[in-house]
Order: C-alpha cells, then sequence, then structure tokens
C-alpha cells in the first residue's frame, strides 16, 4: 500500500496499489505465501549474513579486550537497547497494520517519534551518574553518551523502514540492514584495534543508529514537512503505546539477565556468559526481528480469516524451524572446541562459557517457536494481550535469575541462569497452544506437523556429526568444529531441497 501524498499535493488518503484481496481464495493465500517466502528468503538470508558479520568481528574485537572491558560495554549496551525500546512508542507497529495513511500523519508521526527520542536521550543522561553507582564501575557513565547519541538517529529512521515493511519490500530492507551491520561491525573492530576498550564495543552499537539512517533514507527516502497535527497521529499512537508496552518488556527480556548478572558477579563473569548467549540466543533475537518484520505484514492481510491465518502461521513456523533448529544443535556440539579457541586480551580462553552456551542454544530453538505468537496478537488487534505475555515472562525469568543470584556463586550461576531461560518457554509455548486452539483453530497435530522435518533431519545430523567425531578421534578443536559445520551444511541443504520440492 502506499503512503505517499497525491500529486496534486493533497492529503487524501491513498488507495492500495492493488485490491484488497480475498484471503480465503486459494490464489490470495498462495500469494500471502509467496510474500512470506520472499521474506523469509530475503531476511533471514541477510540475517544469517549480519550474524555471521557481527559473530566474526566480536570474535576479533574479545581478542583486544580484557573480560573486564567485555562486561562494561555489554552492561552499557544493554540498558541503551532498554532504553531504544522506547523510540517510536510503538508506532512503527502502528504504521505497518494502518489501513490507510496520510501525508500529514506521517509528517506529524516523525516530529512525534524524533522529539520522543530526544527527551529518552536526555533522561538517559540524567540517569548515567545513578547507574554508574549502583553498578560500583568507575568512568561508567560516560560511556552513556554514544547511547544517547543514538536515540535521535533511530527514531529518524522510523518512518522509512517501516514504510519499507509496510510495502513488503524485504528486498530494500535485508539491503540496508546488511551494510549497517558491517559498518558498524567495522568501526568496532577499527575502534577496538585502535586501543579503544569498552569504547569499541558502545561505540560500535551508536554507529550503528547512524548507518541504519542512512541505509533507510536511501532506499526509501521520507523528507518531512515542518507541520505537526496531534490529533491526527492519535490513534496510531494509542496503538502504539500498548504495542510500545509489549517491545519494552521483550527489551528487558532480552537485557536483564546481563544487567542481574552485572550486578550480582561483576563484569568478568558477565563477559564469560556474554560469549555464551551471543553465540546462540543473538542468532534466536535476530530471527525474532525477522519474524516481526515478515510475518506482521503478512498476518495482518489475512487475519479477517481463522484458516488463512492458521496456514501462514504454520508454514511460518516450519520454515522457521528449519532454520534455526540444526543451528541450535550443531552449536551444542560445538561448544568446546569454539570456546577454546575464543581468547582474550591475555589470550587466555572463553571455555568456561560451553556449558551455558549448550543450555543457552537449546533454550534459543524453544524461543523462537514462541516467537510467532507476537505477531499473530499484533494482527488480531491484541497488542494489549501481547504485552501482558512479555510482562508475565519478564517477571518469571527476572525471579529465576535472581533467585541464582542468591544461591550460587558466580562459576556455577551463569549455568544456573541459563538454566531459567530453558525453564521459562516450555510455559510460554504451552499458553501458546491453548491461544491458538481455541481463537485460531490450530491443532497440536497441526504444530507437530510443521516441526516432524526440521527435528527429525536435526537428529540425523547429530547422530552423522557425533559418529565422524568419534570415527576421526582427535582432540583438535578445529577439527572437531569442522566436522559440525560439514553436518550442518549437509542438514541445510537437505532441508532446502525438501522446502523447494515441497508441495506449497
Amino acid at each position: 500500500m502506499s503512503a505517499e501524498p497525491h500529486r496534486d499535493g493533497t492529503d487524501a488518503a491513498p488507495t492500495p496499489d492493488t485490491p484488497t484481496p480475498d484471503t480465503h481464495a486459494p490464489d490470495a493465500l498462495a500469494s500471502h505465501r509467496r510474500h512470506l517466502g520472499r521474506g523469509f528468503n530475503w531476511l533471514g538470508g541477510a540475517t544469517i549474513i549480519a550474524k555471521v558479520i557481527d559473530f566474526s568481528t566480536i570474535v576479533a574485537v574479545l581478542l583486544f579486550l580484557t573480560k573486564e572491558q567485555v562486561g562494561i560495554a555489554s552492561l552499557v549496551v544493554s540498558i541503551a537497547m532498554i532504553v531504544e525500546a522506547f523510540d517510536g512508542l510503538g508506532t512503527s507497529e502502528a504504521l505497518v497494520q494502518a489501513k490507510t495513511l496520510t501525508r500529514r500523519q506521517l509528517d506529524t508521526l516523525f516530529w512525534f517519534v524524533v522529539g520522543a527520542a530526544t527527551l529518552v536521550a536526555g533522561v538517559t543522561l540524567m540517569a548515567a551518574p545513578a547507574i554508574e553507582a549502583a553498578y560500583g564501575v568507575a568512568g561508567m557513565a560516560g560511556y552513556f553518551v554514544a547511547a544517547a547519541v543514538k536515540q535521535p538517529l533511530v527514531g529518524a529512521a522510523l518512518i522509512p523502514l517501516a514504510l519499507m515493511n509496510r510495502d513488503l519490500q524485504f528486498e530494500r530492507i535485508a539491503i540496508v540492514n546488511v551494510a549497517a551491520t558491517l559498518a558498524a561491525a567495522l568501526t568496532r573492530l577499527g575502534l577496538a584495534m585502535a586501543g579503544a576498550g569498552a569504547w569499541a564495543v558502545v561505540a560500535g552499537y551508536a554507529a550503528s543508529g547512524l548507518y541504519i539512517l542512512i541505509g533507510a533514507m536511501a532506499a526509501r527516502p521520507f523528507w518531512p514537512r515542518l507541520r505537526f497535527a496531534l490529533p491526527e497521529i492519535l490513534p496510531l499512537v494509542r496503538f502504539g503505546i500498548r504495542a510500545a508496552a509489549s517491545n519494552i518488556a521483550e527489551q528487558i527480556f532480552k537485557n536483564v539477565d546481563y544487567l542481574l548478572i552485572g550486578w550480582f558477579y561483576g563484569a568478568a563473569p558477565l563477559a564469560i556468559y556474554r560469549v555464551g548467549f551471543d553465540i546462540t540466543m543473538e542468532p534466536a533475537m535476530a530471527v525474532g526481528t525477522l519474524v516481526n518484520r515478515t510475518a506482521l505484514p503478512v498476518f495482518a492481510r489475512v487475519a479477517a480469516s481463522k484458516d488463512a491465518l492458521a496456514q501462514s502461521l504454520l508454514w511460518s513456523l516450519r520454515r522457521l524451524v528449519s532454520l534455526v533448529a540444526p543451528l541450535m544443535a550443531g552449536l551444542m556440539l560445538a561448544a568446546t572446541p569454539l570456546t577454546a579457541l575464543i581468547r582474550d586480551q591475555h589470550g587466555n580462553s572463553y571455555a568456561a562459557a560451553a556449558l551455558p552456551l549448550q543450555v543457552l542454544a537449546a533454550a534459543g530453538l524453544l524461543r523462537v517457536t514462541s516467537q510467532l505468537l507476537t505477531p499473530v496478537l499484533m494482527a488480531a488487534g491484541r497488542p494489549g494481550l501481547a504485552a501482558r505475555l512479555s510482562v508475565a515472562t519478564l517477571l518469571l525469568l527476572t525471579f529465576g535469575i535472581a533467585v541464582a543470584g542468591f544461591c550460587f556463586p558466580a562459576a556455577t550461576g551463569i549455568v544456573a541462569v541459563s538454566a531459567v531461560w530453558l525453564g521459562i518457554y516450555p510455559l510460554l509455548i504451552a499458553w501458546g497452544v491453548v491461544y491458538l486452539r481455541r481463537h485460531w483453530g490450530v491443532r497440536v497435530t497441526d504444530l507437530a506437523r510443521a516441526f516432524a522435518a526440521p527435528l527429525v533431519s536435526t537428529g540425523v545430523m547429530v547422530l552423522l556429526a557425533v559418529a565422524a567425531q568419534r570415527l576421526v578421534g582427535s582432540d583438535d578443536p578445529r577439527l572437531q568444529l569442522g566436522l559440525v559445520i560439514a553436518a550442518m551444511a549437509l542438514t541445510y541443504g537437505g532441508l532446502f531441497r525438501y522446502a523447494r520440492l515441497r508441495p506449497a
């Protein structure tokens, strides 16, 4: 759907580029499935490329930083990501699901979002000294300057990104994401090599906001006019605030473990935990972003039909499990050799991260399967329910981590925190199964069939990798890692071939 003004300059609401499809028709369902396929292919490919770039440069950055510096930077970036969730107040989701938009609404929304982001940046700077005092890390407040600078940049990029997502321009979003990730990774690596310490990670995080803004404006230029009509965006803001509650809870959910581990155990144990978390949960969270960007606009178009949404959901679930299950199983197999190869500035390995990594890999698979609930709830016009679900999950996670922090020392504490992640997702998935059956007619057997091929293939992969490692009988971590990667490549090849041959 177009969101541009008419050629005569009026602000009349635009009409869709194409007639609204009948979501019950087979051709319409096939069309929606093609949109989902394009989204998963482009954004999924972009996610994989971005994560490969991120992981390879992070491993290189670790060589130039101490564990304490990594831990401090992790704390700052975690807090900054929670702050960033306030940008836009959920209006991105409101833009995607809105039936029509006017140019005046877009102009007003741009200034509203940038103004709110600037206010959030100011509050962040004022809170920085108190955060430094709470963690007892001298000089920590200064790092929040970079976090504050990023907020208006992200706010300015919101409108063009949302318009691309609304128009299903997944190819452009993919290019913007990969380019911004590469530029931020190179910035981070360059600063680390120059001896910037924790600033390398924090400044790289802030620079990503600038690169995203540049890419978004190049891919979907939007130059706001100097006008502001608050009453015209109030429906979007009201929807957005409810959606923002879910987003804020989700960001706290993503980062509360860092905040609590840093508080209970300090920077160095946090660095060990972060290595395990980044290798496993970061891909899972990236897939979550992929899910929301790809599925939400498509689900919103078919939400009027239970059958159409159910079929789109099951198709998406099958593709997601095919994408993530072999990776998570491979990471569990590769945890010991992989962490043995990762070193810090002093040449010490991150081998202590191996067990947390294995536990988090299992949790990552469960996390991905649960993340389709959010776009379903948003498409159904239930952002409040999505927010309550996120808050409930956050409370469970926070309580579990707090118990681990009070009961266990650092060495076993980070393993206990990882186990908390693994424990909460079965509860969330159980709730989702009941909700989908009651409201959308999705049966347990339907969900099981969506999981069948990916999980069977992943089981075969594990057997092959373990057999190959025992047959070779070498303790060389590089060789062990190579065998796991080869097994994963064969599995992905088989799954993608199966997906191409399987009837739509």
